[in-house]
């Protein structure tokens, strides 16, 4: 018998206390892998369900204009790959939420999928997400993360076709990543009135719990997906906090402050 994933675990005991998930957002390397590393364990601290780990590529996939800044800031500081792996490495991840890394398929490939795949999960990622791999495409990927433990997240937009989105779901793992809107990531001041009845439909093609993410950025966007959804994920408004601190306008310690307590906020609504 295979053993239970850690971010399955972590949905079914959420589901079992009638609670969401609640996914952060952070990008590696802004300012620094040290900042990061704080910023992760900040948010364990303050009760994060799960954390989404973004590794810096130089080409916009499906990300906004503040997460993209934070790519080229942490580029333009000579971020790499191994910078990434060795600072997730240095965690006590086994104490922390479970880890996901947000990675171009890019960068995937030019390490080598059964080489990134094995060195994410040594280092402690639970999971992968690779938003320029079409799900559809992805079951060769799927297998090998599976290999190793790690969970392999599909994403499902609003756009997709309904028969591509049953293909995407069986090469999906740990939780389906869905994409409120049409569009880039980024902050906005509400959901679509559309996406509830695509949550119900979606929850008819699969066991896997449902997760919401692009454009959530305040608490009471979290009530209009209770019942429907299974978890939220943050990205840009907690990407921005780190802005002040590559201007030099605050410090790394007040602006990880400052995501934390934004965390214990959605936390609260996401748990209530």
């Amino acid at each position: 018998m295979s053993q239970i994933s850690r971010i399955t675990q972590t949905f079914a005991d959420l589901q079992a206390s009638n609670k969401m998930a609640f996914m952060p957002f952070v990008t590696a390397g802004d300012p620094d892998m040290a900042a990061t590393k704080a910023m992760i364990e900040e948010l364990s601290r303050r009760g994060v369900n799960l954390i989404e780990v973004g590794f810096p590529y130089s080409d916009p996939i499906a990300d906004g204009p503040v997460i993209q800044a934070s790519y080229t800031r942490a580029l333009d500081n000579g971020l790499k790959v191994a910078d990434i792996f060795l600072g997730i490495e240095e965690l006590d991840t086994d104490n922390l939420p479970p880890l996901v890394a947000m990675v171009s398929f890019a960068i995937v490939y030019r390490i080598g999928v059964e080489e990134f795949t094995r060195r994410a999960r040594q280092v402690g990622f639970a999971g992968l997400i690779v938003p320029d791999l079409p799900g559809d495409e992805a079951s060769e990927m799927a297998e090998v993360a599976k290999k190793v433990g790690l969970d392999l997240v599909e994403l499902v937009s609003p756009t997709t076709p309904p028969e591509r989105v049953e293909r995407i779901l069986q090469s999906a793992s740990g939780f389906v990543y869905c994409i409120s809107v049409a569009g880039t990531t980024g902050v906005r001041n509400e959901l679509p009135t559309a996406l509830n009845e695509q949550l119900e439909w979606l929850r008819t093609k699969t066991d896997l719990p449902l997760a919401v993410g692009f454009g959530i950025s305040q608490p009471d966007q979290v009530d209009v997906l209770w019942g429907v959804a299974d978890g939220v994920i943050v990205g840009s408004a907690i990407v921005r906090m780190m802005e002040p601190v590559s201007e030099s306008r605050q410090s790394v310690d007040d602006a990880i402050s400052a995501v934390g307590n934004f965390a214990a906020s959605m936390v609260a609504e996401t748990g209530k």
